[in-house]
């Protein structure tokens, strides 16, 4: 695959000392679409929601056979669907490359059909890429990371196309805004945002926080 070069630079140094990489140029569109999938949707709903010029986050199922799936469907791990979550995000105020490093940095990209206490392929870690452009650099930014070892295992995360997105059903939607209290939201939803906030303090929204509500 052909890798432009000044692309690799910045990837290679970005990748050597972990720093939030600037704002892409004011020529691209002023909005793109992405979408990740890393263990439940509920947590990494939470994450973006938080991320300055990111917007419209959404939960749902990208990726597998059946049309419409229910959450219930999903959840058998048999429509080959994955948790997903897809929004909209300012290239002017945050970069695709920042965005990639949020989602590495929140989850364990090593860990194969896992996220926590969440088993099964509709938890799968994948970078589902909207556009060649994002495929490129998920893919190389992949490669960095695991030639440099970031990780104590090799990253397991899939890139792929993007696909149909299903939203889900409006009771998993804005989920740890309003429910902040659940068990869940605790044990596992308040340890990232509190990671998110020491990593990336300069890229979250004004007040955001573990117990704000941010959409």
């Amino acid at each position: 695959m052909k890798v432009n070069r000044g692309r690799f630079i910045l990837l290679t140094l970005l990748i050597a000392h972990w720093v939030v990489p600037q704002a892409v140029s004011a020529d691209q569109p002023e909005r793109e679409t992405a979408t990740f999938g890393g263990g439940c949707y509920w947590c990494v709903e939470a994450v973006f929601q938080r991320i300055e010029g990111v917007s419209n986050v959404r939960p749902g199922f990208m990726g597998g056979r059946t049309k419409n799936p229910t959450y219930q469907q999903v959840l058998t791990g048999r429509t080959g669907h994955v948790e997903v979550i897809q929004f909209e995000y300012d290239p002017d105020v945050v970069s695709y490359d920042t965005l990639l490093q949020v989602f590495w940095r929140t989850h364990d990209p090593t860990t194969k059909n896992r996220q926590g206490p969440d088993f099964g392929p509709q938890y799968r870690s994948v970078v589902f890429a909207h556009t060649d452009q994002q495929r490129e650099v998920a893919s190389e930014y992949k490669r960095l990371l695991n030639r440099q070892q970031a990780f104590k295992s090799p990253i397991v995360t899939t890139i792929e196309r993007s696909a149909t997105f299903y939203p889900t059903d409006a009771d998993h939607q804005n989920f740890f805004n309003r429910n902040r209290d659940n068990p869940y939201c605790e044990s596992y939803i308040v340890p990232k945002l509190k990671k998110l906030q020491t990593l990336f303090p300069s890229q979250l929204k004004q007040g955001a926080g573990t117990s704000e509500k941010v959409e």
